[in-house]
């Protein structure tokens, strides 16, 4: 084949505008949206900062299409739809536009993160089978640096980080955090109140373990400091509780020599 056809071929891929960008299915519960606003609310201060061109994307249930689907598969095939995910150095199209899906073989860049919530107990999110299962084709397609799996009801989280083209399973630093080094953040788990609803969360927090705050108006900053006491105040009981442990377990192992501690 020439290179002339080559170059023809690949002028006739289509674009987002030319992709399905439903597919039908109905598999969203009500903390979803919810999940996803508070994750991008919080992290948008630091893309604007990342990226004072604009040049980011921020995707909710949209389609990556990693493939060209079938002529005889439905809407969808050959898309993989994560719940949440950031890409990085992309305009997020045209002033009026819509970006219906986002398109590997013509934006040529992976999302940064992408991130699965658990809603029906299937398994999907790590299944390995190849050209089928999530997680293989994260790993082996979409190529994203970082896969995250979040589990609402079990409150847990799952980061893997792509090394040598293989997704390894990351181990929380000490605040059972996550680093996401290219944004200078951290991902991890909050128990909280947002939008009538308390549950554990995903949240961002900064290089010290501290909440990203919500929202963009004066009232950020006042729930971000109360957030912050509310940490503190929690960080001292949890620290009164060890040092009473600890106390606990001397005197236990002073009477086990006998030496009665009060004395």
């Amino acid at each position: 084949m020439s290179a002339k056809i080559v170059r023809s071929a690949r002028l006739r891929l289509p674009d987002h505008t030319q992709l399905p960008s439903e597919d039908g299915k109905i598999v969203h519960n009500f903390e979803e949206l919810k999940q996803s606003m508070l994750l991008t609310d919080c992290l948008e201060p630091v893309l604007e900062r990342l990226h004072p061109d604009g040049r980011y994307c921020i995707g909710q249930d949209t389609g990556i299409y990693w493939r060209l689907p079938a002529p005889s598969e439905p809407p969808g095939g050959g898309a993989v739809a994560p719940d949440w995910f950031y890409v990085a150095g992309v305009a997020p199209g045209p002033e009026g536009r819509i970006f219906h899906s986002y398109v590997l073989w013509h934006e040529k860049k992976p999302p940064l993160v992408c991130l699965e919530y658990v809603s029906d107990g299937s398994g999907g999110e790590r299944d390995r089978t190849p050209m089928v299962g999530k997680f293989w084709i994260y790993e082996q397609k979409v190529r994203a640096p970082y896969y995250g799996i979040y589990e609402p009801e079990r409150g847990t989280l799952d980061m893997h980080r792509l090394v040598k083209g293989h997704y390894r399973r990351q181990r929380p630093n000490s605040r059972g955090h996550f680093l996401i080094k290219p944004l200078g953040v951290e991902l991890g788990l909050w128990k909280g109140r947002f939008l009538n609803k308390t549950m554990t969360w995903l949240r961002w927090f900064d290089g010290q373990g501290r909440l990203l705050p919500y929202g963009r108006d004066e009232a950020r900053q006042e729930r971000w400091e109360k957030e912050l006491a509310q940490q503190q105040v929690e960080q001292e009981r949890q620290a009164r509780e060890r040092a009473e442990q600890d106390i606990q377990r001397l005197a236990a192992q002073l009477r086990a020599l006998g030496v009665e501690p009060e004395s």
